[in-house]
């Protein structure tokens, strides 16, 4: 007996703990190096027992890539809480036998929590799973396989769903003791409600496995947080006092209280929750007398973490309120912020999305020691967070979570949430049929054949939009390149400047260039400058801002320069963005024409300089400009690292033309003696707009005839050409060719007052002068009568 306790001993090894990946959370499986598989003995799909605090159990399968050679274990927050050990820390690991259970009962790990539901899913979905009494585990829907995963493990994922959404169960009781499987003979019991101290002290609600797309941040916060909670001694040997605050600032639903909830749950400490309306009283000295108690309390039971979420709430700018409460409350703050002893074990978090209001007193060493911004996730990020919150989801094959990501660009963790929500009410109302609304409870097979499918998501995808766009949002463009003829020159610029580094960015990396900012679109009216744009957007897959200078230009001083740095930040925040002006010529007009003090237009110029080639990077943010008077757009704007782009649409060709008419005739009744050709050959200059008109035209003259014709004739396009001509003269189309060889040479040619085209403009002091009179030379904007 005693060699055998010998050889037993032998094979235990104490090894780190680390972190799985959010996507492997909830499967009851460690992975391991391989090193240490051979060294224990194991193969993979073997069951560990894992001893931190608590005794639990695991399937060991490979590492991860990256991991090979590190001797680390990585478990999920489940696993860490039912060890009791928290990221970092060590825990004893051998192999293990797990018996058979006789019986295991089930209750839910938290108080919310009503439960009803099948006995014998809920074996379906733990068959095979290593399980201890007191662990906390989680139902899950169809889980996505990993490659290289075994073949034993793959099965067990595979199991059929247990329910829509991932349900936290803990282990009340399982025979026999130890550590235990269940299997076909297993006797399982699910309790409905949750029942205190079953689950012990252990809180698992949200771990750092429910947190998605923030790797960098969570490291940030934790050794900023769970160091001076976990190990002081660390701080009192250094000589220094521990960080006492942390503030957690960025866009709405980015996770900021939940990430502040999981660092609680993570470092085992107590969590204390402060919202602004809850420490407001109506009595004199009232509010600050809440927060003092709940400054004492949480000092009495340290560890612990005070999380005050809209901070800006309760600790404004002092000398932007009015009222005396939130000036006391402010200063009750700093002080107890300040007067919190040395290495106290209590711990500061806030958040908010308006740092800027904040009182600066508050953002100093001392009191919130470090800022972390909780960003936009990025596409990676995005994956992550889908695979949380689709992980108890019964997903349907055809379901690809990678491709969701890369779609929806800007969106933030609660706008996926909320996407994976409507998936499933999606879900839920196809099989709605099915339900009897007489019976209590849904079916057994009903419940089985459940499941969110591609198309549920398509629909999903039409209602849910990034939060930080519904301010601004347009519907989104449905026009194609396909939908677009004559412009093909154009066409071709603007999908290798706009479609390709959005779609591709690792090439611009590669070759070490970056894409351009901005593409001015300028030409006679008509020629399809709007709709280039829009098609720009749809086919590059990116949000999609249009705004008038109408929009942005308020007679409130500073108002409008406001507008326009709102735009850009939120153009930002939800990138990739196309952010398009039209008319951009009333917008930023040449500078200098003005006397005395600057006039609106000029402020507003120097704002979008600033903005799109400022200190601030404009990353996967292009901005496009329609114009169809070039001539009045200040300089300035015109050099490369602006609008980088100077983009020509002319009146198309023949063959553009054709085209176009095509376009404009495809869902008209043409009769066979309708000639298009003939009709694009004999329409020179017409602009788009002016050959949309033309078919319109041809359509209300064929009505004329009698109103149940079946069909449009040559006659028709004849009579329709009579009325109609083409907007653009030759005037117009020679002032564009001299634009076109003058327009880069004076964005970076030095000018005096204003900007001077050869033949087409005098400087702009006096052109006020000129058009109001209405003569000088002819300006291209003169198409806009015809």
């Amino acid at each position: 007996m005693a060699d055998s306790e010998v050889k037993e001993r032998a094979t235990v090894r104490k090894v780190q703990v680390a972190n799985l990946t959010p996507g492997d959370s909830g499967r009851g499986i460690a992975r391991l190096p391989a090193k240490l598989m051979q060294e224990l003995g194991l193969a993979e799909g073997d069951i560990i027992r894992i001893e931190g605090k608590r005794i639990t159990a695991a399937r060991a399968i490979r590492p991860y890539g990256e991991d090979e050679g590190l001797d680390i274990i990585r478990l999920d927050g489940l696993e860490r809480a039912n060890a009791g050990v928290g990221s970092g820390e060590f825990v004893e690991i051998a192999k293990a036998v797990s018996k058979p259970a006789t019986k295991v009962v089930f209750a839910p790990a938290s108080d919310h929590v009503r439960l009803q539901g099948s006995a014998d899913a809920l074996k379906r979905t733990f068959d095979g799973r290593p399980l201890c009494e007191g662990d906390t585990v989680a139902t899950a829907g169809h889980q996505r396989v990993n490659a290289d995963m075994p073949e034993q493990i793959r099965q067990m994922l595979n199991a059929p769903a247990y329910a829509l959404q991932e349900v936290r169960l803990v282990v009340v009781s399982a025979s026999p003791k130890g550590i235990v499987h269940i299997d076909a003979g297993t006797d399982i019991e699910l309790r409905t409600e949750f029942v205190a101290g079953e689950a012990g002290d252990r809180r698992a609600d949200v771990t750092y496995d429910d947190l998605g797309g923030m790797g960098d941040t969570i490291d940030a916060l934790r050794e900023m947080v769970e160091l001076p909670l976990r190990h002081p001694e660390l701080f009192q040997r250094l000589g220094v006092d521990p960080p006492k605050g942390v503030l957690l600032h960025g866009p709405p639903g980015t996770g900021k209280t939940r990430l502040a909830r999981a660092v609680a749950n993570e470092s085992s400490a107590h969590f204390f929750h402060i919202a602004g309306p809850e420490v407001m009283g109506s009595a004199y000295g009232e509010s600050e007398r809440k927060l003092r108690e709940l400054f004492e309390k949480a000092a009495a039971e340290a560890p612990s973490i005070i999380f005050i979420d809209e901070i800006d709430s309760i600790a404004p700018k002092r000398g932007q309120v009015q009222g005396e409460t939130e000036k006391r409350l402010v200063a009750q703050l700093l002080s107890l912020m300040d007067g919190i002893e040395p290495r106290q074990n209590l711990v500061v978090i806030a958040a908010t999305n308006r740092p800027e209001a904040i009182d600066e007193a508050l953002r100093r060493p001392g009191r919130f020691d470090r800022e972390i911004i909780v960003g936009v996730p990025d596409v990676h990020g995005r994956q992550e967070i889908l695979e949380i919150h689709t992980r108890g989801m019964p997903l349907s094959p055809d379901v690809d979570i990678s491709d969701l990501a890369r779609r929806t660009y800007g969106f933030v963790g609660a706008d996926l949430a909320s996407l994976t929500r409507e998936a499933a009410m999606e879900a839920v109302r196809r099989i709605m049929p099915r339900i009897d609304p007489d019976k209590d409870s849904i079916p057994t097979e009903v419940l089985d054949d459940l499941s969110v499918e591609r198309a549920d998501f398509e629909n999903a995808l039409k209602r849910v939009q990034p939060s930080a766009m519904r301010e601004v949002m347009v519907e989104a463009p449905q026009v194609r390149w396909t939908d677009i003829g004559g412009l093909d020159e154009s066409m071709e610029k603007l999908r290798e400047g706009i479609e390709l580094p959005l779609k591709h960015p690792e090439a611009f990396k590669r070759i070490g260039i970056r894409p351009a900012r901005g593409f001015l679109l300028y030409g006679p009216p008509g020629t399809g400058k709007t709709l280039l744009a829009k098609a720009t957007a749809r086919e590059s897959s990116a949000n999609f801002i249009a705004t008038k200078s109408s929009d942005l230009l308020s007679k409130w001083y500073g108002e409008s320069e406001q507008q326009i740095a709102k735009l850009f930040a939120r153009a930002r925040q939800v990138a990739p963005t196309i952010i398009f002006i039209d008319e951009i010529d009333s917008l930023v007009p040449a500078r200098g024409g003005g006397m005395g003090e600057p006039q609106v237009t000029e402020r507003v110029v120097n704002t979008i300089l600033a903005e799109m080639d400022g200190l601030e990077e404009l990353n996967n943010v292009v901005v496009i400009g329609a114009t169809n008077r070039p001539s009045l757009i200040d300089p300035a704007l015109l050099r490369p690292g602006r609008f980088d782009e100077l983009v020509y649409v002319g009146p198309p060709d023949t063959a553009g033309r054709r085209r176009i008419l095509a376009i404009h005739t495809s869902g008209m009744p043409l009769a066979d003696d309708v000639d298009l050709e003939s009709l694009a050959q004999r329409t020179e200059r017409f602009t788009g707009a002016d050959l949309e008109d033309l078919v319109r035209r041809a359509g209300l003259t064929a009505l004329r005839a009698g109103l149940d014709t079946g069909k449009v004739t040559m006659a028709n396009f004849e009579d329709a050409l009579k009325d109609t001509r083409a907007s653009v003269t030759e005037d117009m189309l020679e002032e564009y060719r001299k634009i076109q060889d003058t327009l880069k040479s004076n964005a970076v040619r030095p000018t005096g007052i204003g900007f001077v085209l050869p033949g087409m403009l005098t400087p702009r002091n006096e052109t006020k002068g000129a058009s109001a009179s209405g003569e000088g030379a002819t300006q291209p904007g003169e198409g806009d009568q015809h």
